[in-house]
């Protein structure tokens, strides 16, 4: 990726360099899971301390949360390992890495997600896995989200084959480009909220949305990715009190420990919008103590060329009183009525009828020129192959019903 030097050193610019030397932007890449866990072995605080960090003398910590599994398992063998050929590094998470893959007999491009399992029950993320598999396959059913093809697992792995995605990552474009015209941002930001709107209406809260996880396909549609912080179970105007997130993108009543509720999904929109409109979020710190002091108080500053649309609706989103935050009484509604949006067919929009400001230039599924060379260079890891011998009980038990073929492809 060539950087011209007339750009001015962007946020996101800075985080691409910084995240090889920087463990805070290694945890903001794989999420803040990957941070919360780095200090996880130091009695970190409850909701309580969380005043103690922003004065600089405590840590962060996101207790365990409930999530009902199935009782029942179903696994068959539908799939396995080798059945695709694994193609290309093309990303790694929090548990495992993802990689561009074709099925042998039927082709196709997935992107197909392997998950270690004995670094999961370690950190005691089964039932996010599961959450994460449940919202996959209701992605499915909306334009803009990853959805779910098959999922499968050996004794030692786990495996999500989604759908692939290559028209690189919303932070790879802002690292590229700084920001986006006003046009461009609108159109990502009508998308995520229809994609938000969808989640919310299925009683979901996706607790992370931020730019690694803002894909842009072929066609320069977005699609959210990466739903292992989802929760499941929360109709509009219900709470949570989960501490989880990204801290650029954190609402403040996450950070005070408070119950929250859908509202935090359109507060991170608000983050994503504003950075992409001036290259950062809008309370950015280097320092963490400091960056979360500016989210709970500092006034939020617009630079100048912001229109009157962008600044009403970015201090609608970004409100800290969560009864006055747009979205919060009638959820994407409010936002679809916002004269940001103006421009936006929204029936269209759900239906690609429009074209994306920006088309990827893309040759065909194999061409990762979008995707971080950090991953791509690096050799496909021989091991993501091999089946392995399934038996009931044991670490199967661990993971039940996590098995799954879409019935539209099951005589493909």
């Amino acid at each position: 990726m060539t950087v011209t030097q007339d750009r001015p050193l962007t946020y996101s610019k800075m985080k691409g360099i910084a995240k090889f030397f920087s463990a805070l932007l290694k945890g903001k890449k794989g999420g803040f899971t990957d941070f919360i866990h780095k200090v996880s072995s130091q009695q970190l605080c409850k909701r309580s301390e969380t005043q103690k960090l922003l004065r600089g003398q405590g840590r962060l910590r996101r207790p365990q949360e409930e999530c009902t599994l199935s009782s029942a398992d179903h696994e068959t063998a539908l799939m396995k390992p080798s059945d695709f050929n694994y193609l290309k590094l093309i990303g790694k998470g929090s548990f495992g890495k993802v990689l561009l893959a074709r099925h042998r007999t039927r082709g196709g491009y997935y992107a197909v997600k392997v998950l270690e399992k004995d670094f999961i029950v370690k950190r005691k993320e089964q039932r996010h896995v599961m959450v994460e598999r449940s919202v996959l396959l209701k992605g499915l059913e909306h334009p803009f989200l990853v959805g779910l093809h098959f999922s499968f697992q050996t004794p030692n792995t786990l495996y999500f084959v989604l759908d692939y995605v290559n028209g690189g990552e919303l932070f790879f474009h802002l690292q590229r480009e700084g920001s986006f015209p006003e046009a461009r941002s609108s159109f990502y930001a009508a998308e995520m909220a229809l994609a938000l709107g969808y989640l919310h209406s299925l009683k979901i809260v996706y607790r992370d949305l931020k730019p690694e996880n803002i894909l842009l396909d072929c066609d320069g549609h977005v699609k959210l990715t990466d739903f292992g912080l989802c929760k499941e179970g929360v109709a509009v105007g219900g709470v949570m009190h989960t501490f989880c997130g990204t801290p650029e993108y954190l609402a403040p009543e996450v950070l005070l420990g408070q119950p929250y509720s859908h509202a935090v999904d359109w507060w991170s929109l608000g983050s994503v919008l504003f950075e992409m409109l001036f290259s950062l979020p809008p309370f950015y710190s280097h320092n963490k103590a400091d960056m979360f002091e500016n989210i709970l108080h500092a006034p939020l500053k617009f630079p100048s060329g912001a229109s009157e649309a962008a600044q009403s609706l970015l201090q609608g989103l970004l409100e800290r009183d969560v009864t006055k935050r747009l979205g919060e009484s009638c959820d994407m509604e409010e936002l679809q009525q916002h004269s940001f949006f103006a421009s936006i067919n929204w029936d269209d929009l759900l239906a690609k009828k429009i074209k994306p400001p920006f088309i990827p230039n893309v040759s065909g599924p194999c061409d990762i020129c979008y995707i971080d060379p950090e991953f791509t260079v690096q050799p496909v890891p021989a091991s993501v192959g091999v089946n392995g011998r399934t038996h009931p009980g044991g670490a199967s038990e661990i993971f039940p019903g996590f098995s799954y073929m879409n019935p539209t492809e099951m005589g493909s």
